[in-house]
């Protein structure tokens, strides 16, 4: 295959399929912002496995972004003394939220607190050490997902749906992210989707597994026929339950598995996703 012409402007929209992305570091930093904790860990971007334990605080409250932001201080403090961290000079730290990120600024809070509302994480993470990305929660699930996790080496769409407090949705096609899915909040049924077919939709409703299964089914076939995919990956941590409502699953032209990495998926892709932006900053020419 050609490598394209790094002097052409097609250069400056390179992403991590691209032939001339350099090869990532061997380590890299999520931190994973989440309703009720917010977790970090070292990764290994050759497994994708992280590398000692990963480390949580809980979520303060308010979840303002100053006091969120100062977890994020602490647990990254707390990462970097740690034997294989990775070293200075190749730092990456990718950070995610659960709401829409577009160019680190956030522009939803569905499920955090009203005041991230066009908050620019940027700006507010500037002071901490190495190359900061944001992204958005299920993004970053779903891209460690395709690429290590349930979809790991499967070409073509790849769509990862967490149900958890409300839904997420990570779009990843031949291992490239298209981020900002949200497709928790399409219209089912007459309604917002995750206040049907979320996790603690199913608490709050008292349902039953294989009910839950046929809700769960139908929402599937849904947005299987809004956004067409090879293979749907079930996360969230209602996933360690999936024997109890993916049989009822049935009848999708898409396959449909449970995630593999679980709980540490965000801090996976976070990770990854980091690194990669730091790459593609060196490649892109400067301005």
């Amino acid at each position: 295959m050609t490598k394209p012409d790094q002097t052409s402007p097609a250069a400056e929209s390179l992403g991590p399929a691209s032939a001339t992305l350099p090869e990532l570091p061997k380590r890299a930093i999520g931190i994973d912002v989440g309703g009720t904790g917010i977790k970090g860990g070292i990764v290994n971007l050759r497994k994708g496995k992280l590398i000692g334990e990963r480390f949580r605080i809980p979520t303060p409250k308010p979840a303002t972004p100053q006091a969120v932001a100062e977890v994020i201080a602490t647990i990254l403090e707390e990462l970097l003394q740690r034997e294989k961290a990775p070293a200075e000079q190749e730092l990456a730290v990718g950070v995610t939220f659960p709401g829409i990120v577009i160019d680190n600024v956030v522009l939803s809070a569905a499920n955090i607190d009203d005041s991230w509302l066009e908050c620019d994480a940027a700006a507010l993470l500037k002071h901490l050490p190495g190359h900061v990305s944001t992204m958005n929660d299920a993004d970053a699930a779903g891209l460690a997902e395709a690429r290590y996790g349930a979809g790991a080496n499967r070409e073509g769409t790849v769509m990862m749906i967490t149900l958890g407090t409300g839904i997420g949705s990570a779009l990843v096609h031949d291992g490239v992210l298209v981020p900002n899915s949200e497709l928790g909040h399409l219209e089912f049924e007459g309604v917002v989707a995750e206040t049907k077919v979320s996790a603690a939709a199913r608490e709050r409703a008292d349902m039953p597994w294989d009910e839950y299964g046929e809700t769960l089914r139908r929402y599937l076939r849904h947005v299987e026929r809004i956004q067409p995919t090879g293979l749907f990956i079930i996360g969230g941590g209602i996933s360690k339950r999936s024997e109890d409502f993916l049989p009822q699953v049935t009848g999708l032209r898409a396959e449909v598995v449970p995630a593999a990495l679980q709980n540490n998926a965000g801090i996976v892709g976070a990770a990854l996703y980091a690194a990669e932006q730091a790459r593609l900053a060196e490649t892109r020419p400067q301005r």
